[in-house]
């Protein structure tokens, strides 16, 4: 059974529908790749996953769970499906580490110094260890990516989403990404990935999902998508032929 499993989701602003019947699964273990171009409705769909924004029709089964019915824990379920926004979303008022311990106190209801000691965990293993009393004024916009990625990952979800990873980095930290996602993956972090960067894409997955006007129109290898693929704005975006 795949972790995750999304059937004819549709999302409607309106009259104008973002998401038009969107199929895909995530498979435990998996770093799954969205790629489309803007406003094809990649963050619309990441929203929907742990109800940041309500589907207007489909369904979304997490762990063979509906999880758009009126009974769904929906705390729970964020607690699940680690999220990783595009601008990390970090407090600014909050040091590194509470920042990554907050949510431990908050939500799962661990004591201070069991938090922190979790919380410590997580940034000694993402190398943000030094910089724990610093504020996020303080540090890179990498390692502002790396804290986000901390506090998603001490919360033990089963799957961590990210929206757009390298918006907010030059290009030199686009490799530096690549190879931390590759590593979480490697031990065993369950990812979804939103991203336009095709460099990105093609370090960290051999296949990508391509969204485009709300619906899936390939989930092929990307030499593929560039190359032969029978839809020319598939083959367009991906560098290949009109």
């Amino acid at each position: 059974m795949a972790l995750i499993q999304i059937r004819d989701l549709v999302k409607k602003f309106g009259t104008h529908a973002v998401l038009q019947g969107v199929n895909m699964e995530v498979q435990k273990g998996d770093l799954k790749v969205v790629m489309g171009p803007s406003g094809c409705g990649k963050s619309t769909l990441l929203r929907c996953l742990n109800r940041l924004v309500e589907p207007t029709s489909g369904e979304i089964h997490f762990r063979g769970e509906n999880i758009l019915g009126p009974k769904v824990d929906v705390r729970a379920l964020r607690q699940n499906i680690g999220f990783v926004f595009q601008q990390f979303a970090l407090y600014r008022h909050l040091t590194v580490l509470d920042n990554v311990s907050l949510g431990l106190r908050k939500l799962r209801g661990l004591k201070r110094a069991e938090a922190e000691d979790k919380a410590m965990a997580q940034l000694k293993h993402l190398d943000m260890e030094a910089h724990r009393n610093k504020y996020p004024a303080q540090i890179s916009g990498g390692q502002k990516q790396r804290v986000a990625i901390a506090r998603a990952l001490a919360m033990d979800p089963a799957v961590v989403v990210f929206d757009e990873p390298t918006s907010a980095l030059d290009p030199m930290m686009v490799r530096e990404v690549a190879e931390l996602f590759s590593r979480l993956n490697r031990e065993g972090v369950t990812m979804l990935c939103v991203t336009h960067d095709l460099a990105l894409a093609s370090q960290i997955s051999e296949k990508v999902v391509f969204l485009d006007q709300g619906v899936v129109r390939a989930d092929e290898k990307i030499r593929h998508l560039a190359g032969d693929h029978a839809d020319p704005r598939v083959r367009a975006f991906f560098g290949g032929k009109e």
